[in-house]
């Protein structure tokens, strides 16, 4: 077992593809970390937007996190249309693009890889901001830690999206049952009427610095409607489900929407009846709004630390919604040539490989820009998935619409979903522009663009390949083979042999880099030792011997003298096409690629960048230790 099979596992067959489609069980964890997760960093967005009110901010929460809640329940009756409508993808770029045309899919495209990205830098960010609540000492390693679990989700989901799941419904299902179980406690104990003393007072939140206006609540409902981003995660990976689908697409939206409400609102339920706040992730003795609610329910025991352990791997595994959907999602867009079509190429586990890669770079480079600090990621955060909701809603109301009448009630919810979501989106614009989400937002148009200029490429490709007609044989005349000798050996032995049967006008050519005595009597051993071993065996056989071409090259530079001889025989013979044939020795093991210098492939990229249309370049490849050994 090699080093790759013990890592990524075995390369599986095409036929292998729906045995790794998932269920609903492992498609909560797969699709519903990042939702699930966003109950720790959306309300604690909140309740930082409300620091300066104080205690007094602790009045608005409930009716924020409410607001937020409300427009949950619209996007899920509202996304459960758009699984019925689309069963085998109902994304937001297909939406679009079957319902409102090119410009809003790329616009829903380019909103939700962004989003992605961003979910994996804010969701990793998060997670090991949990990590240092519980263990203060981790604090000056945060970036690291934050690049090292980036590292371990690519590797989980190179393995396949069934295996990544599996990997991950252990702390998921862990996570669900420790803070459901925590907040049903504590509102237990509030509904009896007595409010117990908490386990460990949170910290004493200072007086109000300012009057609650209107800007502040529109910032704070802003702030915490990033607990949403993972809502299309579902619509978006339909193509991972097994049968039967609807089932389990159903199933699995609804345990993530249901589990992030009941979260949401119990976060903000006991944060406001404990008087838990939001600290300063940058300082000493940061702890996140739910590791205080758990200390003040329960302490600083053995099921804190549990429960602290499953936020901890639930937000930085929250990532993996975007490994889920991001490279679904590359790939319909480069199957429709707007994106590299490497990212439409499954890999050797049936995952589309280049997407994962390019999302764990883009991740991982946005997280040591914004040195890994969730606060300053968030403003940049929810726009991408708003933008998305609204293109997604407004595409299904068009859907409807161009149905009968007897659909009034599905346009009505999605027309309700568009314009919930839309007006969130402005509210979210206005809060967020100055803290940065401007940057979003002149993202959002350069990746339009270097879409549609991908897709133009592939358009002047097609025009440029376009089909010939018949076939015309006028120029089908032997061409000028030129044969690269280095020395009179079996490789160009095998190389001469292969030239004759192209055409009877072969050129060995050899490039002399010598200088002085030692080029004369060089070329003198080598002229003699070609007549004897090339030309008097093949003239014997009535065959026109390959000519022996010195040329010199003092630079060193292969291709230039090369490209001037070709010149010269275009000149000298217009009507014959020239072909290049380069001996190449196969290198198998790393260590042959070191102590070779590859002369043979740099001339090949030079000869196939600088040649002329009319220029053929082959090679013959000599496989080290593999080929046939001489008899006797």
């Amino acid at each position: 077992m090699n080093l790759s099979t013990l890592v990524f596992g075995r390369r599986l067959a095409n036929r292998e593809y729906e045995d790794k489609k998932i269920g609903w069980i492992e498609a909560v964890p797969a699709m519903g970390l990042d939702g699930l997760g966003s109950s720790s960093y959306g309300p604690e967005a909140t309740l930082t937007v409300l620091i300066p009110l104080g205690a007094f901010g602790l009045v608005y929460i409930g009716p924020v996190i409410g607001c937020i809640v409300a427009l949950l329940a619209i996007l899920y009756f509202s996304y459960r249309q758009t699984l019925a409508a689309y069963p085998t993808n109902g994304g937001a770029y297909v939406v679009a693009k079957e319902n409102l045309g090119e410009y809003p899919s790329l616009l829903a495209a380019a909103a939700l890889m962004i989003d992605y990205v961003l979910n994996v830098a804010v969701g990793v960010s998060a997670g090991v901001g949990a990590l240092v609540s519980a263990i203060p000492s981790f604090h000056p390693y945060i970036l690291p830690l934050c690049l090292v679990i980036v590292f371990v989700v690519m590797l989980a989901n190179l393995r396949g999206t069934g295996e990544a799941g599996w990997l991950f419904a252990l702390p998921a299902y862990l996570f669900i049952i420790c803070f459901l179980g925590a907040i049903a406690y504590g509102l237990v104990g509030l509904g009896l009427g007595d409010k117990p003393a908490p386990a460990i007072a949170p910290p004493p939140l200072h007086p109000a610095a300012q009057g609650a206006t209107l800007w502040l609540l529109m910032h704070a409902f802003a702030s915490g409607c990033t607990a949403m981003t993972g809502v299309e995660a579902v619509s978006n990976g339909m193509g991972s489900f097994r049968q039967p689908i609807m089932r389990n697409a159903y199933l699995t939206l609804t345990i993530i929407v249901v589990v992030l409400g009941l979260l949401l609102g119990g976060v903000a339920t006991i944060a406001s009846a404990y008087e838990i706040g939001a600290m300063d992730q940058t300082k000493e003795g940061y702890q996140s709004v739910l590791s205080q609610l758990l200390a003040v329910i329960a302490g600083h025991g053995a099921f804190y630390y549990i429960a602290m352990a499953s936020l901890l791997s639930v937000l930085c595994l929250s990532a993996n919604t975007s490994f889920v959907g991001f490279p679904r999602l590359c790939q319909m867009v480069a199957a429709d040539g707007y994106l590299p079509k490497a990212f439409a190429q499954p890999g050797r586990r049936l995952v589309f490989t280049v997407g994962i890669l390019f999302l764990s770079g883009s991740a991982a480079l946005l997280l040591i820009t914004f040195g890994g600090i969730t606060d300053n990621l968030i403003p940049l955060f929810a726009i991408g998935a708003f933008l998305t909701f609204t293109i997604s809603q407004a595409g299904m109301t068009q859907h409807w619409r161009r149905r009968s009448r007897r659909f009034g009630a599905k346009l009505t919810m999605n027309a309700v979903g568009a314009a919930s979501t839309g007006a969130a989106l402005v509210i979210i614009l206005i809060a967020k522009f100055a803290e940065g989400a401007w940057i979003t937002l002149v993202a959002v148009p350069v990746a339009i663009a270097v879409l549609k200029m991908i897709k133009s490429y592939y358009i002047s490709l097609q025009r440029e390949l376009r089909k010939p007609g018949p076939i015309t044989l006028e120029d089908i005349e032997p061409p000028t083979v030129l044969v690269i000798t280095e020395a009179w050996n079996r490789l160009s032995e095998r190389a001469i042999k292969f030239a004759l049967t192209i055409s009877p006008d072969v050129v060995a050519v050899h490039f002399i880099r010598l200088g002085g005595p030692d080029r004369e009597e060089g070329e003198k051993a080598l002229r003699e030792e070609w007549r004897v071993e090339v030309e008097e065996p093949i003239a014997a056989l009535g065959l026109r011997p390959p000519r022996l071409m010195l040329i010199p090259a003092p630079n060193r530079q292969l291709h230039e003298p090369l490209l001037r001889l070709i010149e010269k025989l275009d000149a000298d013979s217009p009507e014959k096409r020239v072909a290049v044939l380069i001996p190449e020795t196969v290198k198998d093991r790393w260590w042959q690629k070191l102590l070779h210098m590859n002369r043979a492939g740099r001339l090949r990229t030079k000869l196939v960048k600088l040649g002329g249309p009319r220029l053929t370049v082959a090679t013959v490849p000599w496989r080290l230790y593999r080929e046939e050994q001489p008899a006797g």
